[in-house]
């Protein structure tokens, strides 16, 4: 399995917040947008699966593979949340909603627009990650370990659907960028909400 690299450069850590307890904020935000995001992507092919399944194929199998890896990593921060004394997305309900639409919605305009969306978000989720790696491998250094682990997860999701045909999506690249868009905003609200 080989990664491919995108334009989309690793997100740059964040500048800690200064004062008392602005290391276990800035943490509560990694955790609650993380776990916001994991269940999203279980959401995502949920939805691609309730459109797929029933035309049969190969990539219902490979989708129910990669919703499997998701919900490990939705159950790890089901575990992290209330270790850190961490609240979920108050946007959980809207997300579990978004993610299941956006699901299906690709699904019903084909296989290669349901690889499309995966491409976009994994391509996201990728990123977004490597930056949370760097920021806590000196002081969460488990965690970092942990996410490192699920990084990977993200780049076989994301390379699985390159080599499904992303990039031939009807409008692939309005698709991508309208996806992008869609999970730099959901991450920017459960950071904070």
């Amino acid at each position: 399995m080989s990664a491919t690299t995108t334009s989309d450069a690793p997100v740059p850590s964040r500048p800690r917040l200064p004062g008392a307890g602005a290391a276990a904020r800035r943490l509560a935000e990694i955790l609650r947008v993380d776990h916001a995001g994991e269940l999203g992507a279980v959401y995502i092919y949920r939805g691609q699966r309730a459109v797929l399944d029933a035309r049969g194929g190969a990539l219902p199998a490979q989708l129910a593979h990669m919703e499997a890896q998701e919900a490990v990593h939705l159950a790890a921060f089901d575990r992290l949340l209330p270790e850190h004394g961490v609240r979920p997305t108050l946007f959980t309900p809207l997300w579990r909603l978004a993610g299941f639409a956006l699901g299906a919605g690709t699904a019903l305009i084909g296989e290669t627009a349901a690889h499309a969306c995966t491409e976009a978000v994994e391509t996201v989720i990728e990123g977004h990650y490597a930056g949370q790696i760097e920021e806590l491998s000196e002081t969460y250094p488990t965690l970092a370990a942990e996410l490192s682990g699920f990084r990977d997860d993200e780049l076989e999701h994301r390379q699985d659907a390159i080599d499904g045909g992303a990039h031939t999506a009807p409008a692939y690249p309005a698709l991508s960028v309208a996806i992008r868009g869609i999970c730099h905003l959901a991450i920017a609200i459960s950071e904070k909400l």
